[in-house]
């Protein structure tokens, strides 16, 4: 039954059919072929969607619509150049604080990609060419699902089970993504100095600065609040994200006046659609993953595996190299659901730290939104600043570079994940 439903799953997807629907024709087609039962189905997918966790999803979904739509982006973009605005490349790490700062609030960077482009991308234009300022933004904007809170890791904590927490996936992801961040400003340096491109931006000024800190002090308020609440077990990461919902409401109304009544259904509609794509990818996978219970199939890739290489390390390459290739082809969330039933129960055999291999799991696929052809980061990036995909990709090869690299260190040196999550008691 497994090798119809992928054969299935790869024909329907080749032809179009979205990813959601292509798992459940695909899967409802091996149940009828096979003659099993078809009243397990509705029951499955109810289950496997019934999930108080989940509900955080749509929730930060929209705390990152409402944030963006208060005029977060600008406070925090205004906060980054009175820091690093005349050093060389200073707009281009002027992006990439505000993608670490957007990153806080969001944790998605199809939201982040789209509201930098539009709010940045003209400007980077004008100092720099128009490929290499579209590769900056997108490679900010792929801070989004690395830095907490990030869609991604509550999606992977969801299809892992007991054995991941949401806390210790979003604490996971702290130190990685200053790494990246941080490693992209290197970048930024590096090409910058190497194509000649002049300084620009006002000279620092302490009073500036800490005027604008005081200013955004309302906006990074947001990520202490509801990401130290919920890794301090004040409240659940579903209730933390409802928090989030109203605390961009409060900001948004009351402090930078920018949003309006006539926003809210716009901005629902828009974080409803997302949420139910990720709703639907998992009520479909739930099939497929019975079909492969009832295949024995995680135990046979499992003992496959185990002859293969019985060292963890060789695992996780294993699983870098698969994901590689999944993230060319396979948007991210049908990976999680489809792939993390099975690979992080062999992870836990193997005697992988579980926020470990679930950290390097995410990370992956996060890598796959900036590769061709289905990086949707580069789609969303091209779409909205008109750059061609050939010249997007050509400029931000170095930013993938270096997410690669942190993903090797990560693999390597497992503390650089774990150490902080392990210190707060995760």
């Amino acid at each position: 039954m497994s090798t119809m439903v992928v054969v299935g799953f790869m024909l329907l997807a080749l032809f179009g059919l979205p990813i959601a629907f292509a798992m459940g024709v695909a899967s409802l087609l091996a149940l009828w072929l096979t003659g099993v039962d078809m009243s397990v189905v509705p029951q499955r997918m109810m289950h496997s969607i019934n999930s108080f966790p989940l509900m955080s999803i749509p929730f930060f979904m929209l705390a990152g619509e409402l944030m963006i739509k208060a005029g977060i982006v600008e406070r925090l973009i205004a906060l980054a150049n009175t820091l690093v605005g005349r050093v060389r490349g200073g707009m281009a790490h002027v992006t990439m604080l505000a993608g670490a700062g957007l990153a806080t609030v969001s944790g998605a960077a199809v939201s982040d990609a789209s509201a930098l482009s539009s709010i940045l991308g003209p400007s980077l234009s004008k100092i720099y060419d128009k490929g290499f300022a579209a590769a900056i933004v997108a490679a900010a904007a792929n801070l989004g699902p690395i830095i907490p809170p990030s869609g991604a890791m509550i999606v992977y904590a969801f299809m892992a089970g007991s054995s991941v927490s949401v806390g210790g996936m979003f604490m996971a992801g702290v130190v990685p993504g200053l790494i990246i961040c941080f490693g992209f400003i290197g970048v930024n340096v590096w090409i910058c100095t190497k194509r000649g491109w002049a300084v620009t931006g006002e000279p620092f000024r302490l009073a500036t600065v800490l005027t604008e800190l005081r200013r955004s002090l309302v906006v990074l308020a947001m990520p202490v609040l509801v990401i130290g609440g919920i890794v301090g077990g004040a409240f659940t990461a579903t209730e933390g994200s409802a928090i989030a919902v109203v605390y961009s409401l409060l900001l948004g109304f009351f402090v930078t006046r920018t949003l309006k009544l006539a926003d809210l259904p716009g901005l629902v509609i828009r974080g409803a659609i997302t949420s139910a794509v990720v709703g639907a990818l998992i009520a479909f996978a739930s099939i497929i993953t019975y079909l492969m219970t009832v295949d024995l199939l995680p135990q046979l890739l499992s003992q496959v595996l185990r002859d293969l290489t019985t060292n963890p390390l060789a695992y996780m390459a294993l699983v870098a190299v698969l994901l590689f290739v999944v993230g060319m082809f396979l948007e991210s969330n049908a990976a999680y659901i489809m792939l993390v039933p099975l690979l992080h129960p062999i992870a836990l055999q193997y005697g992988i730290d579980p926020l470990h291999f679930g950290f390097l799991f995410v990370l992956n696929l996060v890598i796959g939104m900036l590769t061709p052809p289905v990086g949707v980061v580069l789609f969303v990036v091209s779409g909205v600043t008109g750059v061609r995909m050939r010249e997007l990709v050509v400029n931000a090869w170095p930013y993938i570079a270096l997410m690669y690299a942190v993903l090797v260190l990560c693999m390597l040196v497992p503390s650089v994940v774990t150490a902080l999550p392990r210190a707060l008691g995760y």
